[in-house]
Formats: C-alpha cells, structure tokens, sequence
C-alpha cells in the first residue's frame, strides 16, 4: 500500500517541502530502501523508525518498504525526517486514513522509545509551511516556540510518537501554541551590556556612535587592558533597533544552526559574535562538504568582532573582503550553490605593536621599527580601505577609572542613532540601501556634496595621506553620517575634518 506525509528540509536558511512517499509491499524478501538523494543520517533512520514503532506497540512489517524523498534531485540530510517516515509507514499498513494525513506538515527526530527529539530549521520551516499553504505542522515539543512565532500556521508541539498517531486519528487532544509575537518581542530585547558602564573614552565613544549611526566598519588600536573588548561588546546596545523582520532573518539563521534556546525563540537583540582568531575559512565565512552559515552569517543584522586582528589567519581576513562589499557570502559545490545574507558591522581590535606598547606612555615598548612594520603588514592595505574608521583607545588613567559617576546610557546614545538612521531611510527611499555605508557612487555624487573649502581639505588629505580612491568614498560616507548625527543636510568642513581624523593608520601615526 502507498502513503503520503509532508514533510520539510533546510537548503541555506530557506525551507523547501519534501514529500515522503511510502510503499510497502508484501511481495518478495524484506528490505528497507531510502531514495532521493539521503545522505548517512537519513539513511540510518530505519533503525530509530523500526525501534520507535516497536517501543510504541506497532508492529514493524516485515516487508519491501520503499521510501521516496520528493523532490528527489535535492540532497537530504538530517534527522528531521524519522516522524514522517513513521507515519507513513503507519499510515501504509492502513492504520491511518490518506485523508487523516493530509493537509499537515510533519518534522522530528525520533529516539528509540519513540520520544520526539528537536530539531535544527523550525523556523525556516513554519515560514516554508505559511508560504506553501499548509495551514497546520507537528514538530517536537522543543522547538514548538520557535515555529509558532510565524502567524497563520497552526504549530502543534508533540513529544512522542504515539500522541502523534492519536492526533492524526482525532483520539487525542493537542492544541496549537499561541505565542504574543510583541510581547516576546519586548522581553528578548534588552542589553545586559551598557555603555555607561565605560569609564573614560569620549572620543572612542563618539567614533562608536559614528560607526553605529551610519553602519561604518571601525577598528581600535590600543595597548592591552585599554578597553577595547569592553566597547565593542558594548556597541550592539547603540545600533537602531531590531525590527521583527531583521529578528525573524536572524532567528532563522540561528535556527538552521541550532543555536536557539527553547526559552528563546526569537532573537531581538543584535548578534554579537566574536570568534577566536585561530578560526578557519570556512568557519569564518561558512562551507564545508555540507555547506553551512559562518561567523559572517551568524553576525547578520549585528556585530562581527575580530579581536587581535593581526593574529587571523590571512587567508581568513582576505576571504572577508567579498561580505564587507556584497552583505551576502556564496557557496558553490557540485550539488549546489547557496547564498547566505552576511549584513553585518565589522569591528577589530589590535595592539599597535607584537608587545602592544607603542606609543604609551606608561610603559616601554620593546619593540624595533621592523617588528612594528611586520606586525602592522599582517592585515593588508585592501581590508583596511574596507574600515571606515580607525581609532586609537588609548590607556585610561586612574583619575577616570575611580570617578564615580556614570557615563552616558546606551539608551540615549540609541536614541541619537535610531534618529540618524531615520534620515537615511528616508533619503534612500526603497532602492534597498539602509544605511550610509552602503551608499553607492550614484548616493555619493547626489548626497555627498561639499564647498569649495572642504573640496580643498580632501585633496589636501588625499596627497598628504596618500588615500585611495575607496579611502576617499568612506572618508565622504562618515563625513555624510556626522552631519546626519547632528540632523544637517549639508556636509560642512568640521564633518570631512572629523572623518579624516578617523583614519589614523592612513595618517602612519603608529
């Protein structure tokens, strides 16, 4: 007998609609046979089916069991497929009615007493559901939060495979999960870090603000202990808020990883990831023979934070240039090529020098000339064109680390940049740029004006500086994020003369 489950499976970070096909025969020798391209876990769910349904009472037949994977061009992997292939199974040997299972969508993992284990995609595949016109979806009781967050899909969390058959037979009684998308909302979207907390650092502060109000990549160059890691933990508390779908582009990325916590269904804070600097090119960028997200993906609509910049591996940092340009990372294998949104700020730290005491003066740098040149050639001159900003953080004093008072709140910093970023919605309209530092040389000719007196300082920087012509477009972009910061049209000299004042490296000062 033949039956029919839906199902879903992850591609990227998008879902897709499997159907699993199920055809027992009673004909010739037993056997059970996985098509459609399974990879090794799909295949090994014939064991946790066979335990699963023997645990629960259902007698496994000793028959030719032939399951299909539509579409069958497409790889499949993970272990989300065992509930619907149980169910089919169960529903071939004519215990289940095609018209019971109809119409719903089934996921999970299956242990061997038939417990339903949680899965990675629920998201993605809740939206997946929505846009297919699948009104109602099983998926394990984990990960039921996380599904229901999408409105117009009933979401049923169960925990084992028997309540499930009772379901689909109208015996038992499940309820779809309702969740309060704006209260969730509200409850996931508070910092546990503040700027206030910050002693000292005006000026790295204000060079925060810039960069976050204007969406400007910037890198701190200071001694250690000087409170690099500090302020860029710090910064994902001033960028605009999140709106639901940045959350929702987040959370499903975070979803395909299996990073989200069941008390966390949805992300609506910024990302801030800060991975170790002996990571790899694919785990930096994503890949992998089973291509996933990386750091740049998981960092989307957030903060990217490479701290000890020079220390990466350069092949890592040379791989980052396309992101810092495109907002998105490709992946191309044989089987397939995958896109992966990669919008993000990037923010690096560095020592000035391999003993990290160049130019401060309360301790003595051991270093000569060459060493410093060596360490600072580590990151190449094209990925710095690509940093908007640079600023030196240097050492606090004692004055300010025992001053009692409280430094400015990261709500009012926020507030500050959330007007900002206003002005740039509106200005750019909907051609799909969303802050300055994505503006295009057709935004730079139309947006980027200046007098004849700030003409002449940039040339002035240009052949003093030696900048390049992409140095020059950012320098204009920070220029333009300055002005709109203090709610002007019009670029004065003050905001080019402040935007040059952050590209210390260019300047050779260390």
């Amino acid at each position: 007998m033949l039956s029919k489950v839906l199902s879903s499976a992850v591609m990227g970070i998008d879902a897709y609609v499997v159907e699993v096909e199920v055809d027992v025969a009673a004909r010739g020798l037993p056997f059970f046979s996985t098509v459609g391209l399974p990879d090794m876990a799909v295949k090994e769910s014939k064991d946790r089916v066979r335990a699963a349904l023997k645990n629960n009472g259902y007698d496994f037949p000793l028959k030719q069991i032939v399951i299909n994977l539509a579409p069958a061009n497409v790889k499949k992997e993970g272990s989300a497929f065992d509930l619907p292939i149980a169910i089919g199974i169960i529903a071939a040997e004519g215990l289940l009615t095609p018209e019971q299972t109809a119409g719903i969508m089934l996921v999970g993992e299956l242990s061997l007493d038939g417990r339903i284990k949680p899965i990675r995609g629920a998201l993605p595949m809740a939206v997946k559901a929505k846009e297919a016109g699948i009104k109602r979806i099983v998926i394990p009781h984990d990960n039921a939060k996380e599904a229901a967050v999408v409105d117009g899909v009933d979401v049923y969390g169960a925990k084992d495979l028997s309540e499930v058959v009772s379901f689909l037979r109208g015996e038992g009684e499940m309820t779809p999960l309702k969740v309060d998308v704006s209260r969730l909302f509200m409850e996931h979207s508070h910092y546990l870090e503040d700027f206030a907390d910050v002693k000292g650092q005006e000026h790295v502060k204000r060079a925060l603000e810039v960069a976050a109000a204007g969406g400007h990549n910037i890198l701190m160059i200071g001694p250690p202990g000087s409170g690099k890691t500090m302020l860029a933990r710090r910064l994902v508390s001033v960028l605009p808020d999140m709106s639901f779908d940045e959350a929702i582009d987040t959370t499903k990325i975070h979803s395909v990883m299996g990073l989200l916590q069941p008390d966390s269904p949805l992300i609506a804070t910024r990302p801030f990831r800060s991975p170790h600097h002996t990571i790899s090119d694919a785990g930096l960028i994503g890949g992998g023979a089973t291509p996933k997200p990386g750091e740049v993906s998981l960092s989307h609509n957030g903060v990217l934070f490479l701290d000890e910049l020079p220390e990466f591996h350069r092949n890592a940092l040379e791989v980052l240039r396309q992101p810092l340009e495109d907002h998105s990372v490709t992946i191309s294998r044989a089987v397939a090529s995958i896109t992966y949104p990669a919008s993000f700020m990037m923010v690096a730290a560095m020592n000035p020098c391999p003993c990290g005491y160049h130019s401060d003066d309360q301790h003595v740098c051991s270093c000569s000339p060459r060493q410093i040149q060596k360490y600072r050639a580590r990151v190449s001159g094209p990925l710095l064109d690509r940093i908007d900003l640079h600023v030196e953080v240097p050492s606090v004093r004692f004055r300010e680390l025992s001053d009692d008072r409280a430094g400015e709140p990261s709500s009012e910093v926020r507030a500050r940049v959330n007007k900002a970023r206003a002005q740039q919605r509106a200005r750019f309209g909907g051609d799909g740029t969303h802050c300055n530092s994505q503006m295009k040389p057709r935004h730079l000719r139309k947006h980027c004006t200046v007098d004849e007196q700030t003409l002449a300082l940039l040339e002035s920087a240009m052949e003093r500086l030696n900048l390049s012509a992409r140095a020059y477009n950012r320098i204009l972009k920070v220029a333009r994020t300055i002005a709109d910061l203090d709610c002007r049209e019009h670029i004065k000299v003050s905001d080019v003369s402040e935007a040059i004042q952050y590209r210390s490296l260019d300047r050779k000062l260390i």
